[in-house]
């Protein structure tokens, strides 16, 4: 295999042979819309949204069925053909033989190059590609050397299909929708705008224009062109085989014009004359604008060899700076891959869960549970600037608990269901107060509590069980009073809203209703009498984290009381014996939605502070006393953890049944954090997913064990073969929540080793196959699945910080409570972090001169650019709001020796 070396602090990486190894594409986009996938040999696809396809879209089996890919073609004195991205048929053909090229690929944050060397043709080519971050234009920047010790002549071919249409396209009206092509032929390449938008619910006058300019790197213009996929590959021909290359079709003029074909951006330069060494250059953009004088723009802006060279530099200078934090460890190369998980939330922000090959779900953008947890790693790298975003965020949280699901264009815009299907995901009331709480420790903005924020309104109404008649969308889509009046109220009120209407849906066992699902979206068929034990221990957990930020409220307030609406008081009835009682749950819950099915009063009704956090106190522990032992399982060898759900047939999923156990890391993973599992049944968890669900080789612990049934009563997940996506893969996401939870509970050695094992599997390249970062989840084989869009990312950037490192914001306060093991620090015995905290940049470094593990080390000293600071009798370093404000803008070292 082809080992993957980093070459450079930044990350960036170096990979031979890359185009041996299935599956690989590479990211790049900008901050204004364009995302592209590329692969080794430069496939993969470019859009701007699930309607704007500049390339044919490309799910992973496509990698390697299809040659609709960008393609440079040379053609060497006249009569051999030579692809610099390797997509001929000779090149394929000669692939895994002695006659393959030499190839290199070598990338970091949002740019490639591939590098080939031909033995047959005597010469080097380079490919780079990247996306400048404010233009919708992908460029490929192409060098082409002589290495052979004769003058050689070089005729060379640009060669990009241009798709030009919606992603529906692909099966709907293929052959149709290219009939709407207009194309022509520009001085510096090809031009298409198609007619209209082709969709049988409504056509739609089309605005956008695709391209591909090109030219030499003195900017000279192309000679002749080929503007459809039939004039460039020919009768008989392929896109690996083109006849216009192969057979030097004259091709057509500029100014050219066709139409209702398959668009081809292919043009052909005058040929140059290589000596040996000598280099030529060409610069291909391709991308799409609304003007044919915006295109003329970005061609001026990049027409030559320099021009660009300064773009490649500003793209990586740009992206480089944007992941501001630094781990140093014993080991260089998970520091490298730490730099990609903590690039990997910018990839989620601009790609959503879609539009990469593997990410062929949905239809674009983000969903709620991700708009929240994405927000972790903002909060890290650059915390001031996220009060406003979570403030817009709540605007999709319905009066009824429940939320939109789907992010739409900008911050605070919502879309129901990506599928307008009224469905409630059971867990998404959890993540916004997990954001919140980390907001408010980072920054000690306890008053964002009290900001007014409007709730989203639609026709969907009691808890997604019925339909709103009145709701008129003429309305809009903000909650109204009964005087027809928007109505705002405080984010603390729309978190007690989420969290009490969650506590009062039960089920038959007293357990939060499983609903349409919850975090796991394939347990989707257990609607009825399914409920989930993992997400009610969260909630259990989030009560008691809201009750201490409404302490924390209350500490700061002059009058000690709040105002929430009105008919929110039913769920605050302080009737303990509701708790046990499901029938009165439900009656208060139906009391209080049924209250809010169309409008709302609008009158609001003060409450103590204290007394909501006593109440809210007093609703936890009742819940984890019935959870801890309702729900837990005991083995016969020592064994023991929580049984996680119950099916739509009312039973516990998990145990021990006959000749097999069934158990889930979910479950476990909740308990632990919430804090609803006692010390001794951690100890069993760990125990226990060890030896049934631990797998070293394929990246630690499995999602679940092997049910060994279909159970259409639970979910789509059990239709899956056993250890692919949610049915038994080791999950990254739940891995690394799994390691923070024993963090956060002290049990350090059992959460980094599984934070370590994810972490080697993903750079052991002959196993993971994956350029660096943290896949979805990986496979039965040890293979990385659906890169570089996980969630797993911001939470194991956030455990590596906060837990770790043990730097982490508390009500504002910077605190310093590392949990390193003695394994984590270098030769020098330090350890260190550079990571943004109140506005100023600190590098936090550990000197361990004993090598002791956590738990026998505590805080001997710790300075702040020399100056002392005071060590906690608890052994942790506490920095005052007020001191790290007194500081200057400058970088500050804080130093901390363990003893």
């Amino acid at each position: 295999m082809y080992h993957l070396k980093f070459i450079d602090e930044h990350g960036s990486f170096l990979i031979e042979q890359p185009e041996n190894t299935s599956y690989l594409y590479f990211p790049l986009a900008s901050e204004t819309g364009l995302k592209s996938a590329v692969t080794p040999n430069l496939g993969g696809d470019a859009k701007i949204d699930q309607e704007t396809f500049l390339l044919e879209p490309v799910s992973s089996e496509d990698l390697h069925n299809n040659r609709s890919a960008r393609n440079f073609w040379l053609l060497k004195n006249g009569t051999d053909a030579y692809s610099v991205t390797g997509a001929s048929a000779d090149q394929e053909n000669s692939q895994f033989t002695a006659m393959q090229d030499e190839s290199r690929l070598t990338a970091g944050f949002m740019w490639q190059t591939l590098t080939r060397s031909s033995k047959i043709h005597k010469l080097t080519s380079t490919v780079t590609s990247f996306i400048p971050k404010d233009r919708n234009v992908e460029i490929m920047y192409i060098t082409v050397q002589n290495q052979s010790e004769v003058t050689q002549e070089f005729t060379a071919y640009a060669a990009v299909p241009i798709y030009g249409r919606s992603a529906d396209n692909i099966r709907d009206h293929r052959n149709v929708t290219s009939m709407l092509h207009r194309i022509r032929t520009d001085k510096n390449g090809v031009l298409v705008c198609p007619t209209m938008s082709f969709d049988e619910k409504g056509h739609r006058p089309n605005q956008h224009i695709y391209y591909v300019m090109g030219c030499t790197g003195d900017g000279s213009s192309p000679k002749s062109f080929y503007p459809t996929v039939e004039d460039f590959i020919g009768e008989g021909g392929t896109f690996t085989h083109p006849r216009a290359v192969y057979e030097q079709y004259p091709g057509y003029p500029a100014s050219a014009a066709a139409a209702g074909k398959e668009a081809m951006g292919a043009f052909r330069f005058d040929p140059v004359s290589l000596a040996p060494k000598e280099t030529a250059d060409y610069i291909i953009l391709i991308g799409m604008e609304d003007t044919e004088s915006e295109i003329l723009e970005l061609f001026e802006k990049y027409n030559t060899a320099g021009k660009v060279q300064k773009a490649f530099s500003d793209t990586k200078s740009y992206w480089q700076n944007q992941v501001n934090v630094n781990f140093h460890t014993n080991e260089s190369d998970f520091d490298h891959l730490m730099k990609w998980v903590c690039f990997q939330p910018f990839l989620r922000r601009l790609f959503g869960c879609s539009f990469l090959p593997h990410h062929d779900y949905g239809r674009g953008g983000r969903g709620w549970r991700d708009l929240w947890q994405d927000c972790l790693s903002l909060l890290l790298m650059d915390p001031e600037s996220v009060g406003h975003m979570i403030a817009l965020n709540y605007g999709g949280v319905r009066i009824d608990g429940t939320n939109a699901t789907i992010i739409g264009s900008g911050d605070g815009h919502f879309i129901a269901d990506r599928n307008g299907i009224a469905r409630v995901w059971m867990d998404h009331a959890l993540w916004p107060l997990m954001t919140t709480k980390l907001y408010i420790d980072q920054t000690g903005d306890a008053d964002i509590l009290n900001k007014q924020v409007s709730y989203f309104k639609d026709a969907q109404t009691m808890r997604g069980t019925d339909v709103d008649a009145m709701w008129n969308p003429e309305y809009g889509d903000r909650q109204r009073t009964a005087g027809n009046e928007i109505y705002t109220g405080s984010i603390l009120e729309h978190l007690l809203i989420q969290q009490l209407t969650a506590f009062y849906e039960t089920g038959d066992h007293n357990i939060c209703r499983l609903r349409g699902a919850d975090w796991n979206d394939a347990l989707d068929m257990a609607s009825e009498h399914g409920e989930s034990v993992a997400f009610t221990c969260a909630y259990a957990g989030n009560l008691l984290n809201l009750a201490a930020m409404i302490r924390l409220l209350d500490s700061r307030s002059s009058t000690h009381m709040t105002e929430l609406l009105e008919e929110i008081t039913v769920l605050l009835e302080n009737d303990t014996d509701a708790f046990d009682d499901i029938s009165k749950k439900h009656k208060i819950l139906s009391d209080y939605v049924s209250r809010c099915r169309h409008t709302i009063s609008g009158r609001r009704v003060k409450f103590s502070l204290s007394a909501l956090a006593v109440n809210l106190v007093q609703k936890a522990d009742r819940l984890m006393e019935r959870l801890r032992t309702q729900e837990w399982i005991e083995g016969p060898d020592g064994e023991g953890w929580f049984n996680s759900y119950y099916d739509d047939h009312g039973r516990a999923v998990e145990g021990f049944f006959g000749n097999h156990v069934r158990m889930m890391l979910t479950g476990q993973v909740f308990a632990i954090m919430s804090g609803t599992a006692e010390d001794g049944q951690i100890e069993k968890i760990t125990r226990s997913a060890d030896h049934y669900l631990y797998r070293r080789a394929i990246g630690g612990y499995r999602l679940n064990t092997d049910f060994h049934e279909l159970k259409f009563d639970m979910g789509r997940m059990f239709g899956f073969a056993y250890g692919e996506k949610e049915n038994g893969a080791v999950f990254s996401h739940m891995t690394v929540m799994y390691a923070n939870a024993l963090y956060h509970r002290g049990f350090v050695k059992e959460g980094w080793k599984a934070l370590r094992t994810l972490a080697d599997t993903a750079l052991d390249f002959d196993t993971s196959h994956i350029y660096p970062g943290i896949p979805e989840y990986f496979r039965s084989d040890g293979r990385g699945m659906y890169h570089y869009l996980t969630g797993a990312a911001s939470w194991f950037m956030l455990t590596m910080i906060t837990e770790v490192f043990g730097v982490r914001g508390e009500a504002g306060d910077l605190i310093l409570y590392p949990k390193l093991l003695a394994c984590q620090f270098d030769a020098d015995k330090t350890a260190s972090i550079s990571v943004p905290f109140a506005g100023k940049n600190f590098t936090v470094i550990y000197r361990n001169i004993n090598c002791k593990d956590f738990g026998a080390y505590i805080i001997d000293s710790a300075s702040c650019d020399g100056t002392e600071l005071t060590v906690n009798e608890d052994s942790f370093v506490s920095i005052s709001r007020k001191m790290l404000t007194a500081l200057s803008d400058d970088a500050h070292t804080i130093t901390v020796n363990l003893l």
